[in-house]
């Protein structure tokens, strides 16, 4: 792989070890009293609605335009709690029957803390809803998750979500609870977990518990992002680390079903600011920001040849989808998925 313009390095930094510990055991005492539901189900009763090529001053002085983007309605436009970051599709999960991008958003204010949510969106209807993320206990409790969510992708029903300083955490997609179905109400928006006999999660009807994680070896990398690559004979997880200002960000390839242990190939990329990376089809396609008010880059290498295309205004993670690689943008009103041609 020398030839790709991507420089080969040591795959052992970047050992996974398998860490359920009670994880599963919690998601599946919260299954049992809850009840799960389909993500169809869930798009069934999105309550907010995506605008067609909305939030235009994401796309910046980017020419050509994307043929197709999404933007997110004016109230998550405008929060300054919720920044998107991670995306990944029901190509990528090929269980979900019904096409659907799926989003990952980290809670930033310093004071309190919400965790990360994933919202399911239909690029047919335009619709979407967000669901929280939680940590259950085997006891039946449950709260959020505080981790930047930087990068998801779905494979089968399973969802891995970036966690910076210890890997991978999963989370499975027939776990998708209803918290309707266990009460009238939605609780208190102000609470998570259970408080005066009812459950409660922010005010979100549906809640995700973690059931799987796997963590680094060793302390030191960061994991920043995920992707897919379903272009060869065995699927491919792909994740690796953003770094502010050095070009020796790391890259990273696992062989899915998940093992475990050292990657199957491992890169240092060459370039600062990678929020998102995906390798499809001999070529690798890195997302390059440039802050709040400059376009990024998509930076492709094909063999050890690079391309320089331009990008919208924050992008952040990579995904493939009906042929075209999609990110998601992640500034206040600029809040977008968007895709270009490969």
């Amino acid at each position: 792989m020398a030839a790709s313009g991507m420089v080969p390095t040591e795959k052992a930094p970047y050992a996974l070890n398998r860490a359920t510990g009670d994880l599963a055991d919690g998601a599946a005492k919260l299954a049992e009293e809850v009840g799960s539901t389909a993500v169809e189900a869930v798009l069934a009763a999105a309550n907010r609605t995506m605008k067609s090529k909305g939030a235009g001053a994401a796309m910046g002085s980017m020419k050509p335009k994307p043929a197709l983007w999404y933007a997110f309605d004016d109230k998550d436009q405008d929060t300054a709690d919720w920044y998107p970051q991670g995306l990944t599709g029901s190509e990528d999960s090929d269980s979900i029957g019904v096409p659907a991008f799926l989003v990952s958003w980290y809670f930033k204010p310093a004071a309190g803390e919400r965790g990360i949510r994933l919202s399911f969106v239909s690029p047919k209807t335009l619709k979407y809803r967000h669901a929280l993320l939680v940590l259950a206990k085997p006891d039946g409790s449950y709260g959020p998750i505080n981790i930047h969510a930087g990068g998801i992708a779905c494979h089968g029903d399973l969802l891995y979500v970036a966690d910076t300083e210890k890997g991978l955490r999963v989370f499975d997609l027939n776990k998708v609870l209803d918290l309707r179905t266990a009460q009238n109400d939605l609780g208190d928006d102000q609470r998570v977990g259970r408080h005066g006999g009812k459950l409660h999660a922010f005010g979100y009807r549906y809640v995700i518990p973690q059931t799987d994680a796997w963590e680094l070896a060793k302390d030191g990398p960061n994991f920043s992002f995920v992707s897919i690559d379903r272009s060869g004979g065995t699927p491919k997880l792909v994740t690796g680390e953003y770094q502010e200002s050095a070009p020796n960000g790391w890259v990273g390839r696992w062989d899915l079903g998940m093992a475990g242990g050292e990657p199957a190939d491992a890169f240092i990329m060459g370039h600062p600011k990678i929020q998102g990376a995906m390798s499809y089809s001999g070529k690798w396609y890195l997302s390059q920001a440039a802050g709040s008010g400059a376009n990024g880059k998509l930076l492709v290498y094909s063999g050890d040849q690079l391309q320089t295309r331009p990008f919208p205004i924050g992008p952040e993670d990579l995904t493939v989808q009906d042929g075209k690689l999609w990110s998601v943008t992640e500034f206040r009103g600029k809040r977008t998925i968007f895709g270009v041609s490969l």
